[in-house]
This record gives C-alpha cells, structure tokens and sequence, in this order.
C-alpha cells in the first residue's frame, strides 16, 4: 500500500534540462517580443491626434492620451526585459503541450471546424466582409454628429431674455413670478435668478437678460418616467411670458462657451457689417428662416436696436439770450443725473469717492428733468426746458463689436436631434440668403458648432499622418510591404463593429466617439500582428519539413499549417482581446456624471473590438493563404518573413 501511494503521488520529473528550457523561453521571447514591442509602438502612435486636439476637446481628452501612453511605453520594455526573466524563474515543473490545456482543447474544438469552412469557401467569406463594409459606410453617414456629448451637470441654467427697455421693477417682477413657478415643479430643490450684470468687469449681461440656476433633487426622488428632458419642457410650458424668450443650458458648459466663443448658446449665427440697422434687419431676416427648423430650441435675434435713451440738446439761441453757455448747462446736467465727484476718503487701504448729486424724486420721470433749476446772473432760476430739450430716443441696448467689426447674432440651442444635421438644414435654408448680402457684410458660425469644425480639421489634418506612422512600423516589423498590407487591412473591417454598434446604441459621432475609434485602430492592429506572427512560424515550420518550392508544397499541406498558425495559438489571441473587453464591458452600465463622456468613447471600442476579433481569426488566415498561394503559384516558392 505505501508503494501504491508512493507512485501515485510521485512527482513527475521533467524530462527537459536547464538548458533546453531555458533555450524554448529564449526561443519564444524572441518570436513573441518583439511583437508585443511594436505593436506597443503603434497603440502609442495611434493616440497622437489626441495629443494634438485643442480647446476644451484636448483639456479633456489629453489626461487619457498621457496616461495610457506612459503605461504603454513602460510595459513595451517590460514586455522585451522583465517578462523573459519572470518567466525563467516561475516557469517550473513539467511543461504541458497545448493540447492538454482543457480550455484550448474546447477553443479549437470550437474553432477549428469554423475556420476549415472559411478556408473552403474563402471567396465567398470575403466577399460577405466586403458587404460588411459597405453597410458599415452606409450606416456611418447615417450617424449624426455633435461636437461633445452633452454632459449631464446635474442643475439646469434657465437663461430667458426680455426686452431690451424693461424697467427694474418690472424685471424684478418677472423674476420673482419664474422662480415661485419653477419652485412648483416637484423635482426642483432650489432656484437663484440673477437679473443683470454681477459686479465684476467680466460679466457685461444687460439688465434684460435673466440667469437663473435650478437645482434639482436626486433623481430616486423625481417621478416615475420623468426625464431631464421632461422637466425642461414643464418648465418652458410654464414660463410662457410675453415679451420673454426663454433658453435653457446648463452652468458649466455656459460659461465655457461665452469665454471660448463669445456665445451663450449651442449654436450662434454671427452677422458682422457697418450699420447696427443693417444688422438688425438681417438677424430678423435669419430668425424668421430658421423658425420651425427640426432640433432648432430656444430660437432668439439679441436685439440691436430698442433701447431707451434720454437725449438733452441744448438750444444755443435760449441759452444766448440768458447770458449762459453750454458748458454750464451740461455742468448742472453732469450733476444733477450722473452726480460730481466732491473728494475722496480713505478707510485702511480701500479709498472711497464721495459723490453729490441731486435727490431721487429730482430726476425720477422725464418732466422731473425738464423742471431741473438753473442759475442765471439776469433771470434767476430757470427750468431746464427753457434752454434745452428734454426727450427719451430710441438706440442700441448694447454695441457689441469683434474683429473691429460691429457685431449682431442669432443664437439657438438644438434638442431633440443631432448638432450637425441640424446646422447643416439650417445652413442649406440660409444659402440662398447670404448669396444676397449687402457688401461688407456676412456671416460666422459660432458655438459648438465652430468647436466641432476646428476639431474636425485637426483629426483630418492628423490622421492619415498617424496611419502612415503605423504602416512604417509594421513595415521594418517584417520588413515586408505585403505583410503590412495584410495587416493594416483589419483596421477597416475592425471599424464595422464600432460603427455597427454606435449606429445601435444610438450615440451621434463626436470627438469623445472619435478617440474611441482611435483607440480600436490600434488595438486591432495588435491583434493583427500576433496571428501574422504566428502564422510565419506555422509556415516556418512547414518548410522546415517539405522544403520551399511547388513540387513540394501544394494547397493542402499550405492549409494544415495555415489551421495550425490559426488554432494552435487560439488561447493567447482570445486572452488579449478578453482582457480589454473585461475592462470594458462595466462601462456600459455605469451611470452618473461622467458616463456620458466615458461610454461613447468605449461602445465603439468593444464593438470594433469584436469585429476585430472575428476578422483575425477568420479573414486573416483566408487572406494569408491566398497571399501564399499566390507567391506559390507565381515564384515557385513562398516568402518566408522574419517578423522580428
């Protein structure tokens, strides 16, 4: 019985020496490393066009591009340095072939039968991709396009405008009666409306323009099915007050357009020229062609003309005839309205000007003014209408002016539908119109929009430099032009699931959908190279059998060594895919601030991912054979790389 235990539980001893295993790990790092290495190289080189976005896109977006490249960099030497000696020490007791790994065996249990029927019927397996493709390109000009998803803040920012000459009881009123409505909604927790300007020299908002902030409370305590969407429109339902346009935004992504662009809104169609009348025309004209627009919210023409002003024109012959003169007149005009500097007092290090001007009920109404008192040497006393005229005139509520230009604008928010196709119908509707402008003047897209074609630009300009980057990397890789064909050939087709899968979850193209795809480009890439590499040790190998010529080697014992490079090194291939996607996948169901930024950038990840996936293992064997069986055909022999 101890005999029997004995043998039974009697270590196995591997039958390889020091040696040996040490030459098989040597063996692998070098067919495997330097792989790993490069394809590092091209993860890294395919995040430049992050590298090089600019504006709020870049401020965002360029944490992730640094963070993931310092990892990359550090983990490609670690990968060629580190890995090997880990190996060497942990790599212990006998050595098991694939064979014997119980989920490899099931893998190509699985996978093999699948690939034999593709390497069969290969014209037709990649005549089904290229069908792939074209839906894919059909679905992508299907996908509308925004600038940034919006980012959920959390508040609301109600942003209505009034008329140009309100009064301050009246837009005192006006606020006070928004916010006891808005307060009525169940999922409002707290509203703060501001009318005017703040005290600082950045805030230049006229006394019409209200800004009110709306808190709301946890969204477990809103009722059931309502949306932020919903409580907006309860709002403007609500808010129907005339002579008031309302808009809504939210805080943060408010104040970073007006400091970018100079807009409040999503969108601002900008009129420059000459004449503020002019002006004025042409943004009504623009606001009316715009009204009824799909996805246009909000619609407003900030108004150019309309304000209120109190002109006091001397007249010279009164005041002759008085023995005054017209310094005098505006002296006591200057004091009795604007109020005269008398001194100045100083507490500690802050200093204080005194001013004297005359009493409230002095000035209050236009006969007030007219009834001011001037002193004369002749006459005594006399009211101000004696000597000059007192009337209330209409002018601009405020001279905006950019590029020395004056400056007028139409500004629109868009719900309810994408940003660029929304632009876009709003542009073809105003073509006809701005082929028909008075000289001097024209027309600017801002906001958003101006956001999205300047990172556009910068993607465009970027890219196929990046894509010529990555296919000299794979060219000294293996230092064949061909080989990097095959390769690079499974970025688009890695794209189809990304688009397949952005089209379904129903996320418009933006920069945050844009940096995704650039991540997927070189993670497919990644994928590609390691069954390149495998695949030229399979063949490696069959030559090293049969010899490299066409009377030795034929379509049959090409396609055993094409199933072995294929399945035999399943289990590593899938592992790399697996470990991103597992990283992934949580994303999808994640919620709250920061998941409107994050899942864009990663549906089209896992979608191109698996695509990715799918093509390497089955498309990319049918295109190695047939590249082989061409070079059989045509040389006689096959081209054996040296993907080192």
């Amino acid at each position: 019985m101890k005999n029997i235990f004995k043998n039974r539980f009697k270590k196995e001893q591997d039958p390889l020496s020091a040696e040996e295993r040490m030459k098989i790990i040597e063996d692998s790092s070098k067919l495997v490393g330097p792989g790993v290495f490069y394809s590092t190289l091209i993860v890294i080189a395919s995040f430049l066009p992050v590298f090089l976005l600019t504006g709020m896109e870049g401020k965002l977006f360029s944490p992730l591009a640094w963070t993931k490249s310092f990892i990359l960099i550090v983990d490609a030497f670690l990968a060629i340095t580190l890995t090997p000696v880990l190996i060497s020490f942990l790599l212990k007791g006998k050595l098991r072939s694939e064979e014997k790994n119980p989920i490899n065996r099931k893998l190509e249990k699985v996978y093999t039968p699948v690939l034999v029927f593709c390497l069969k019927w290969r014209k037709t397996i990649l005549a089904l991709n290229l069908v792939a493709l074209l839906i894919g390109g059909f679905m992508f000009t299907r996908l509308g396009s925004e600038f940034m998803p919006p980012l959920d803040e959390g508040s609301i920012l109600f942003m209505p405008v009034t008329l140009p000459d309100v009064s301050n009881t009246e837009i005192k009123r006006i606020l006070q009666v928004q916010d006891k409505l808005i307060r009525s909604i169940p999922e409002v927790t707290h509203v703060l409306g501001k009318a005017g300007r703040a005290n600082t020299a950045t805030d230049n908002s006229p006394i019409s323009m209200i800004e009110t902030i709306i808190l709301l409370k946890p969204q477990s305590e809103w009722r059931d099915g309502i949306t932020k969407n919903d409580i907006i429109t309860e709002i403007n339902n609500k808010l129907q007050i005339p002579g008031v346009t309302n808009g809504f935004t939210q805080p943060i992504i408010n104040r970073i357009n007006m400091l970018s662009t100079g807009i409040r809104t999503d969108v601002g169609i900008k009129v420059y020229g000459t004449s503020l009348d002019t002006i004025d025309a042409l943004s009504q004209k623009i606001k009316n062609a715009l009204e009824g627009t799909s996805g246009i919210k909000d619609l407003f023409a900030e108004p150019i003309t309309g304000g209120k002003y109190i002109d006091i024109i001397p007249k010279r012959e009164e005041i002759g005839r008085y023995g005054l003169s017209v310094d005098e007149v505006n002296s006591v005009v200057e004091t009795a309205i604007g109020g005269m500097t008398l001194t100045s007092t100083i507490e500690g290090r802050q200093r204080f000007s005194v001013n004297a001007r005359y009493a409230q009920e002095y000035r209050n109404s236009l006969n007030a003014l007219k009834q001011l008192q001037l002193q004369t040497m002749e006459f005594g006393p006399i009211p101000l209408e004696s000597v000059a005229e007192v009337k209330i005139s209409d002018g601009p509520p405020m001279i905006n002016s950019e590029n020395a230009m004056l400056r007028g604008s139409v500004l629109f928010n868009v719900r309810d539908r994408d940003l660029g196709s929304t632009v876009k119908e709003a542009q073809n509707k105003l073509n006809a119109m701005m082929a028909k402008m008075p000289k001097g003047y024209y027309l600017e897209w801002s906001g958003q929009w101006e956001n999205q074609i300047r990172a556009n630009q910068t993607l465009s300009l970027i890219l196929p430099i990046v894509v010529l980057i990555i296919f000299m990397i794979l060219y000294f890789t293996y230092r064949s032009m061909k080989e990097a064909l095959i390769t690079m050939i499974t970025v688009p087709f890695a794209l189809i699931g990304g688009i397949f899968m952005v089209y379904f979850y129903g996320i418009n193209l933006s920069v945050a959908v844009a940096v995704g795809f650039i991540a997927l480009f070189g993670m497919a890439v990644e994928t590609a190279m390691l069954m390149t590499i495998y695949l030229n040790e399979a063949m490696d190998k069959m030559i090293a059998k049969y010899g490299n010529s066409s009377e030795t080697l034929n379509e049959d014992i090409i396609r055993e060594y094409v199933i072995e490079g294929s399945a035999k090194r399943l289990r590593p291939k899938l592992m790399t895919v697996s470990v991103s996607l597992f990283g992934l996948v949580p994303i999808l169901w994640s919620s709250g601030t920061g998941a409107d930024v994050m899942i864009p950038i990663t549906v089209p990840l896992i979608g191109g991912t698996i695509s990715s996936v799918i093509y390497v293992l089955l498309v990319t064997p049918v295109v190695f054979e047939i590249t082989k069986l061409r070079e059989l055909k045509t040389k006689g022999k096959i081209d054996i790389i040296d993907a080192n």
